[in-house]
């Protein structure tokens, strides 16, 4: 089972407790975008075999939302941070880097 650390009360929670909310990082486009852009926000999404951020909801205990970086393949959970935050901060991006040498995610690496 999956054990996530919710960055806001502390508590190491298993995924039972979570909600997932799918990828991090998203540009949302709403009405008045671009129809391409509406598409590619409502569609298309990385599907990656290794490093990836995702949005997760501590629901059953403190109720906010923040991101986790994980491995898709063997499920390791690189660390986890405020869903207000723009980009991983640099010590996860170091930490990643250390374990999963010449990784990449989008323009981030």
């Amino acid at each position: 089972m999956l054990t996530i650390q919710c960055p806001h009360c502390g508590v190491q929670a298993e995924e039972t407790e979570l909600s997932p909310g799918g990828e991090a990082h998203l540009s949302r486009f709403g009405p008045g975008s671009e129809d391409q852009d509406f598409e590619a926000y409502l569609f298309f999404r990385e599907n990656p075999k290794g490093v990836h951020f995702e949005r997760w909801r501590h629901v059953h205990g403190c109720g906010k939302w923040f991101h986790a970086a994980r491995c898709t393949v063997t499920m390791e959970v690189f660390g986890t941070y405020s869903a207000q935050t723009t980009e991983p901060p640099k010590a996860l991006r170091d930490k990643i880097s250390e374990k999963r040498p010449g990784w990449t995610w989008r323009d981030i690496a």
